[in-house]
């Protein structure tokens, strides 16, 4: 994949003037992303979650578990959620993302710092948990339902993402479809090393004699794909613990003021007391698994569009 040469900070200034084109690529690189990693998604949610976790030995074990009871069907269970809000937000983060690095350009030529880089994706992550803390909500308690009800004769919980929002909204109001909103917050500021990452591997991949523009436009197609792979696992090593609080925040709904799962900080204080420091990067396995191919998908697809239509 070769990008267009000719002017290129001319290109890459155009492109940063245009949300829209930003968001569509976005968009349709989110979905992408998301038909590649949700069975992996649905392992890690599966393993995180106190409720349903000790019915898994492993990784490889969960997703067979999973094939073997609920069939494929069962690895994409809650998707609809996500390609219908998480494939936008994706366009929302990538449009957040340039326009806050861009805000930071005191002249077009500057080039930002990692450090720039570093802030302009955290902040981009605090922006979309407003959308991404209900979106996670529902695909928390849509992946986890097949193994509530297989444990309980009697409890039939709510199966599609409307069920699941009018069961919240009833029982929890539209506080309930916010619970874990702190814990979100702290995991989607991994978009800061995410963003730095991608940024630091384009910036020093090896380029050939003379060349001496460092962005994505003198790249090779492969560097875009090591880069997201990078990306990937930089962004959620950073946070990972922050995804499995927030998952078992999420996966129930406390009734008593003393429940452990009721805030963010108890969560913590409660999993840690119990489980140890392992269980904080419970699922981490088929999360960085997932996150390569993923952030693959996601960076070239994006760049890829951007770089067409621009």
């Amino acid at each position: 994949m070769e990008w267009p040469k000719e002017a290129d900070r001319e290109v890459s200034a155009t492109v940063a003037l245009d949300p829209r084109l930003d968001f569509a690529a976005g968009t349709v690189a989110g979905m992408a992303a998301i038909a590649v990693g949700f069975p992996f998604d649905t392992v890690k949610v599966r393993l995180q979650s106190s409720a349903v976790a000790n019915q898994y030995k492993s990784t490889f074990h969960a997703l067979a578990t999973i094939l073997h009871k609920e069939h494929v069907s069962g690895l994409y269970r809650g998707i609809a959620s996500p390609l219908v809000t998480a494939a936008p937000l994706n366009g929302l983060v990538f449009s957040v993302y340039r326009f806050l690095t861009k805000i930071q350009l005191k002249d077009a030529d500057d080039t930002l710092s990692l450090t720039q880089v570093t802030l302009a994706g955290a902040g981009t992550g605090f922006v979309g948990t407003l959308i991404t803390t209900p979106t996670e909500l529902i695909k928390t308690q849509q992946q986890l339902i097949q193994s509530a009800a297989s444990t309980s004769t009697t409890f039939r919980p709510p199966s599609s993402a409307g069920d699941v929002v009018s069961y919240v909204l009833k029982h929890h109001g539209m506080k309930g479809l916010y619970r874990g909103m702190s814990a979100t917050a702290w995991r989607d500021a991994g978009y800061g090393p995410y963003f730095a990452a991608y940024e630091a591997t384009i910036r020093f991949w090896p380029r050939p004699a003379g060349v001496t523009d460092r962005t994505v436009s003198t790249a090779p197609w492969y560097a875009l794909l090591c880069a997201g792979a990078m990306a990937g696992v930089a962004g959620w090593i950073v946070t990972f613990p922050f995804d499995v609080v927030k998952t078992r925040v999420q996966s129930t709904f406390a009734t008593t003021p003393h429940d452990p799962y009721r805030s963010t900080l108890s969560t913590i204080v409660h999993s840690y007391r119990n489980e140890g420091l392992r269980v904080f990067f419970r699922g981490l396995s088929p999360t960085l698994i997932r996150s390569i191919p993923v952030n693959m998908v996601t960076f070239t697809t994006f760049e890829a569009i951007v770089h067409t239509f621009s």
